[in-house]
């Protein structure tokens, strides 16, 4: 697929519950009920993405930070208005 949109994350892992929670230092905040162990955080945030988004998982992809709380995310098929108003906080 040609479209693709990127998106930068904050995450932080070992949250009561995963959901996002605004913004931090010009990304999106959100939180992660998976800890930071053995990929389990970025397999989380994967697929949170992915059903926010209504999206096969295989077209969600952390391409930096795999290691950092900042990650940049990108997502195969979406505008980047339909990845940023998935990801907005609801109030």
């Amino acid at each position: 697929m040609a479209d693709s949109a990127r998106i930068n994350v904050y995450v932080q892992p070992r949250a009561s519950k995963t959901a996002v929670v605004g913004m931090h230092d010009g990304c999106v905040k959100i939180r992660l009920a998976a800890p930071p162990v053995d990929g389990a955080a970025n397999a989380a945030l994967i697929e949170y993405i992915a059903e926010q988004l209504d999206v096969p998982k295989s077209r969600v992809r952390i391409t930096a930070g795999l290691a950092s709380r900042r990650k940049t995310v990108e997502v195969d098929g979406v505008t980047a208005e339909e990845l940023a108003g998935s990801l907005s906080v609801s109030r």
